[in-house]
C-alpha cells in the first residue's frame, strides 16, 4: 500500500495549508497587521480547500490578495451573496477562486476558500487589518493573535451556512500539520518601558538610546495551544492626542475615504465619588455550561474555570453595598436562577446566596445565553436600583448577534459588563454586548486572577453616572467635523475614549490648528478636557485611521448578516464597500482567470484541521458538538458538591458556625479553610461590613480569643467593633497587594466603624495598631 505523501491529518489526507505567518507593526496604540498562508497541493487531483479561523472582533480586515505561482491577483471587496456567486460560477468555469469572509453568525470568525487549486501549484494568501489595542488598569496595551477557535454550541435549526456548522477536523497539537511565525516591530515616541508576552519571544532589541521602538519575534514552535498575547508598557499612555490622516484624493463626492479623517483620544480625569452610591440591581449571569469545567490556562495545576468563577462570585457578593438587591443566574441548555426575582441585599439574603453557590457546577449542558438574559430583561425594574448585569463565559456560542441585539434592545434600562473566561473566547459576543450596553469588558487568560477583574467592574458600576456627554470642535471656517463614532453616554474613571469624525470643507493652510473639547457633568459638577492639534493632514498609505473609523462605525450598525434592519444594511453595505471594510454582508473575492482549465469531476474537498485541546475535548460528547437540550427554568438543585477552592469551600463555614461560640476544632476549621487567611478573613465578614469575634477570626490573626478580649480597650464594648478595627488592620499589612480584591469590602467595614463606633473610634484603632504591633497608617480609616 502506498501511502500519501505530505502532511496528513489522522485521516491520511494531506493538508494544503503549510504554514502562517504573521508581521506585526504597532505605532502608539494602533496595530497593522499582515496575515500570510502559504497553501500547497501535493495532491494528484485539483484542491478546494476551507480554513476557519479565529480573528479579534474590533479588526479592520480591508485587504486581500494571493499569489498564485508568482503572479498577484487582488480581491475585491462585493456583497456577500454576489461574491458567493461569482465564486461558484469562477469555479464550475475552470478558474482559480479564493474567497475570504466574516462568519454569519459571528465577528470574530472567518473563512477563506481556496478552489480550484491545482496538483503541484502553490498560492500564497494575505490579509490585512488594523485594530486598536485596548488599555487594561495597568497602563498596558494588548495585543492578542488569536490562535484558538473553541468549538461552539450549536443550536439546533440553525442555520447550516454558518463557518462554525462546517465539520471541521481536529487533531492533537502535536500532530497539527502548519506552522505559526510572527514578527512584531513597536514604536511610540514616549518610549518604550517593556514588553511581555506569554509564548516565548526572541530577544526583544530596542532601537535607539530613547527605546522609542524595538523588534521581536515568536520563537520557534508554537503549537496553538493558546492566543499569541502582547502587553506594551509605554513610559506614557494617558496623553489626549489628535491624529488626522489625508484621505485618498480620487474616491467618489461625500465618500468617508475622500476626506481627511480625525482620530480623537481622551483620558478623562474623572474623580472618584466619596462615598460611592448604595443603590442598584446586580445580576451576575453565570456560565455553567460543559466547557466551564476546563482549565483556566495550560499552566500546570491550572484552576478549573468554574472554581474560579464561583470564587469571584463569593467576592462580589461580599463586596455588594447594603441596600441593594441583586440575584445569581447560572445558564447552559437551561438555567438556574438563587431566587425568583432579586432580592433586597441583607445578611440572611447573602447566606442563603452563599450556601447556594457552594452547590453550582458546570452541569447544564451547551451554551444558551439568549433564554436567560430574556428572562432578565422581562422582570420588572426596580424604582431608584437601575439594573447592572455582570455575565461569566467562556463565549462558546453561535448566535452572537442575536444575544447582542437582546442586550442592545434593552440598553436604556442596564449597563452590561461582561467577563470572557479562558482562551478562544468569542471577542465578538464579550465585547459587544458590554459596547452596545454602555458597559465594559473584560478578558481573563493565562494567569490573570478573574477576581481583580470582577472586582473593578462593580467599582465602577458602583460610582455614579456621567451625564451630559458632548464632544465640540473648534475649527477654522468652512471646516466642519462629521462625527462617525456612536454617541458616547458612558465614561468610567480611568477609562481611555477614542472617538472617529470626518473633517470636510476646505483644508486651511499648513500651519492652521484645531481645538476639540470633551464636556460633561458628574453629582452636578462640569469638567472639560481639551486638546490642540494640527490640521495639517498625515499620509498613511493603508489608510488606518480612515479604515478604524470605518469599523467603528460597522460595530454600531452591522447586527449580523439575519439581524441587522434593512436601513442600516443598506448603510452597512455602502461603507463597508467604499471603505473596503469587510463586514457580515460583504466578502472579499479574488479570481485567476489566466487559469482556464476545465475541471474533470468534482474538486477533492480538504478541510483545514484545527488543533484540539483539553478544556474543549473533555467536556463535548462524541461527534463533536453538544447535545441539544430545551433551553428552559429549572429550579435550583440541592444536591452537595465536594468544593476544592479555597474561596468556594471557605463561604459557607461561617453559615453553620456559631459566631458566640469561643471554640472550634483547629483541624476541622484548617481542613475547611485551608492555609488562605485573607480568603478566611473575607470568609467571615458579615454584610454589613462587621466581623464578629470568634474564634475564626483569632486564627486568621494568629492570636488566642482570650488574648484578643483581655485587649479591647473599652471595658464591656462592643466587640464587633474590635474586631472589625482588627480585621481592617489584618488587610493592609498583610494583604496590600491584593488590595483591588477586597477594597470593596474594606470600604464597607470601614462605613459601618464610622457609623457603629464613631465615638470610640480611634481609641479602638490606637489599640489595635499597639496590639497587632502595626505600622499601618490610621489614615485608613478615613472616609
Amino acid at each position: 500500500m502506498v501511502r500519501p505523501c505530505g502532511l496528513l491529518t489522522r485521516l491520511e489526507e494531506p493538508v494544503p495549508l503549510k504554514s502562517i505567518s504573521v508581521t506585526l507593526s504597532i505605532c502608539e496604540f494602533v496595530a497593522g497587521v499582515s496575515a500570510t498562508l502559504n497553501y500547497e497541493n501535493v495532491e494528484k487531483t485539483p484542491l478546494e480547500a476551507f480554513f476557519v479561523f479565529p480573528m479579534d472582533e474590533d479588526s479592520a480586515v480591508y485587504s486581500f490578495e494571493a499569489m498564485v505561482d508568482g503572479k498577484k491577483i487582488m480581491a475585491e471587496l462585493q456583497d456577500k451573496m454576489k461574491a458567493h456567486g461569482n465564486y461558484e460560477n469562477a469555479i464550475s468555469q475552470g478558474h482559480q477562486a479564493f474567497l475570504l469572509e466574516e462568519d454569519k453568525c459571528s465577528r470574530d470568525v472567518f473563512c477563506c476558500n481556496v478552489g480550484n487549486l491545482h496538483p503541484g501549484s502553490k498560492a500564497v494568501l494575505t490579509l490585512k487589518y488594523v485594530q486598536e489595542l485596548p488599555l487594561e488598569a495597568d497602563g498596558a496595551l494588548r495585543y492578542v493573535l488569536p490562535a484558538i477557535l473553541n468549538p461552539r454550541y450549536q443550536l439546533s435549526g440553525w442555520p447550516e451556512d454558518s463557518c462554525l456548522k462546517m465539520k471541521t477536523p481536529v487533531v492533537p497539537l502535536e500532530d497539527l500539520p502548519y506552522t505559526l511565525s510572527m514578527v512584531a516591530t513597536i514604536s511610540s515616541q514616549h518610549g518604550i518601558q517593556r514588553i511581555q508576552c506569554n509564548c516565548p519571544l526572541s530577544p526583544i532589541e530596542y532601537l535607539g538610546d530613547d527605546k522609542t521602538s524595538a523588534q521581536t519575534s515568536l520563537a520557534d514552535g508554537h503549537k496553538f495551544d493558546r492566543d499569541v498575547e502582547l502587553l506594551i508598557y509605554y513610559n506614557e499612555v494617558h496623553i489626549p492626542s489628535v491624529a488626522v490622516e489625508m484621505g485618498k484624493p480620487t474616491t467618489e463626492p461625500d465618500c468617508l475615504m475622500g476626506d481627511p479623517c480625525a482620530m480623537v483620544s481622551f483620558y478623562p480625569n474623572i474623580p472618584e465619588a466619596q462615598p460611592p452610591i448604595t443603590y442598584g440591581e446586580f445580576v451576575f449571569l453565570m456560565d455553567r455550561s460543559g466547557s466551564m469545567r476546563g482549565p483556566m490556562s495550560k499552566q500546570d495545576k491550572s484552576q478549573l474555570r468554574i472554581e474560579a468563577a464561583k470564587e469571584t462570585l463569593m467576592l462580589l457578593l461580599k463586596s455588594l453595598p447594603i441596600g441593594c438587591y441583586f440575584n445569581v443566574y447560572g445558564f447552559g441548555s437551561c438555567y438556574e436562577a438563587f431566587f425568583k426575582h432579586s432580592v433586597k441585599y441583607s445578611q440572611r439574603t447573602m447566606e442563603e446566596a452563599l450556601r447556594k453557590l457552594k452547590l453550582m457546577q458546570a452541569d447544564l449542558g451547551g451554551t444558551e445565553i439568549l433564554t436567560p438574559l430574556k428572562n432578565i430583561y422581562s422582570g420588572p425594574s426596580i424604582p431608584g436600583h437601575p439594573l447592572q448585569l455582570f455575565v461569566f463565559t467562556d463565549g462558546e456560542v453561535t448566535d452572537t448577534f442575536s444575544v447582542i441585539k437582546e442586550v442592545k434592545s434593552n440598553n436604556r434600562r442596564h449597563r452590561c459588563f461582561s467577563f470572557g473566561i479562558g482562551e478562544g473566547a468569542s471577542t465578538s459576543l464579550i465585547k459587544g454586548i458590554a459596547r452596545v450596553s454602555g458597559g465594559a469588558s473584560e478578558f481573563i487568560t493565562g494567569k490573570e486572577r478573574m477576581q481583580s477583574k470582577a472586582l473593578r467592574a462593580l467599582k465602577r458600576s458602583l460610582q455614579p453616572v456621567v451625564e451630559d456627554v458632548s464632544l465640540s470642535w473648534d475649527l477654522s471656517p468652512g471646516l466642519s467635523a462629521k462625527m462617525l463614532s456612536p454617541e458616547q453616554t458612558v465614561i468610567f474613571r480611568g477609562q481611555r475614549l477614542i472617538i472617529y469624525a470626518q473633517l470636510t470643507g476646505m483644508m486651511p493652510p499648513a500651519e492652521a490648528t484645531g481645538e476639540v473639547c470633551l464636556k460633561y457633568t458628574l453629582q452636578g459638577k462640569s469638567f472639560e478636557n481639551k486638546v490642540t492639534f494640527s490640521l495639517q493632514p498625515k499620509t498613511d498609505a493603508n489608510l488606518a485611521i480612515h479604515r478604524l473609523a470605518a469599523k467603528s462605525f460597522l460595530q454600531t450598525k452591522d447586527m449580523g448578516f439575519r439581524e441587522t434592519p434593512a436601513n442600516d444594511k443598506k448603510d452597512v453595505l455602502k461603507v463597508s464597500i467604499e471603505c473596503g471594510v469587510i463586514s457580515s454582508h460583504t466578502a472579499f473575492i479574488a479570481i485567476n482567470k489566466d487559469l482556464n482549465k476545465p475541471v474533470q469531476g468534482p474538486l477533492v474537498r480538504r478541510d483545514i484541521p484545527r488543533p484540539i485541546l483539553l478544556c474543549a475535548s473533555s467536556v463535548m460528547p462524541r461527534g463533536g458538538a453538544y447535545t441539544k437540550a430545551s433551553s428552559s427554568y429549572r429550579p435550583p438543585a440541592s444536591r452537595p458538591m465536594r468544593s476544592t477552592s479555597y474561596y468556594s469551600s471557605m463561604s459557607y463555614q461561617q453559615n453553620c458556625y456559631d459566631p458566640h461560640r469561643s471554640t472550634i476544632s483547629k483541624s476541622l476549621y484548617s481542613l475547611v479553610f485551608g492555609d488562605n487567611h485573607l480568603v478566611q478573613l473575607i470568609s467571615l465578614q458579615k454584610a454589613d461590613g462587621s466581623w464578629d469575634l470568634n474564634e475564626g477570626l483569632a486564627m486568621v490573626l494568629g492570636m488566642s480569643l482570650e488574648d484578643i478580649l483581655a485587649a479591647l480597650p473599652i471595658q464591656d464594648g462592643d466587640s464587633s467593633g474590635w474586631a472589625t478595627v482588627l480585621a481592617v488592620l489584618w488587610l493592609h499589612a498583610n494583604a496590600k497587594d491584593m488590595k483591588s480584591e477586597w477594597e470593596l469590602l474594606e470600604r464597607k467595614a470601614v462605613a459601618w466603624i464610622h457609623i457603629h463606633a464613631g465615638s470610640v473610634m480611634n481609641v479602638l484603632m490606637r489599640a489595635a495598631i499597639a496590639f497587632l504591633k502595626s505600622s499601618v497608617d490610621p489614615a485608613i480609616f478615613v472616609l
